[in-house]
């Protein structure tokens, strides 16, 4: 599973809009987990996603990777600005970074 696309993250204002639009175009299983979240089931091997409040509207993918300090470091070198170092969430420990056009990336320990 190394550098591969894992999940991703549909952010906007409007959590409710956002679950109805992927539910009724896509036909994607979205399930609230409360206010401001719910979990993204695609067909099929996935990749999964969730849909986040957030003030202004994003897509961000998820990457797994075998070594998140490496990676890091790495991404840098090539120009990306750490948005969120290293950081265990519970379920897993992930790191946000910005890529040189500023698009946001975040990678996960594999």
């Amino acid at each position: 599973m190394s550098n591969q696309l894992v999940h991703f993250d549909v952010a906007g204002p409007d959590t409710e809009a956002l679950s109805r639009f992927y539910s009724e175009v896509l036909t994607w299983s979205v399930q609230s987990q409360g206010p401001g979240y719910a979990l993204i089931e695609t067909p099929g091997e996935g990749p999964n996603g969730a849909i986040v409040e957030t003030d202004t509207p994003s897509i961000t993918i998820g990457i797994a990777v075998p070594d998140l300090d490496a990676t890091i470091a790495q991404a840098q070198r090539c120009g990306a600005n750490v948005v969120m170092p290293a950081t265990n969430n519970g379920w897993v420990t992930k790191a946000q970074i910005q890529d040189p056009a500023g698009n946001l990336l975040t990678l996960i320990q594999a």
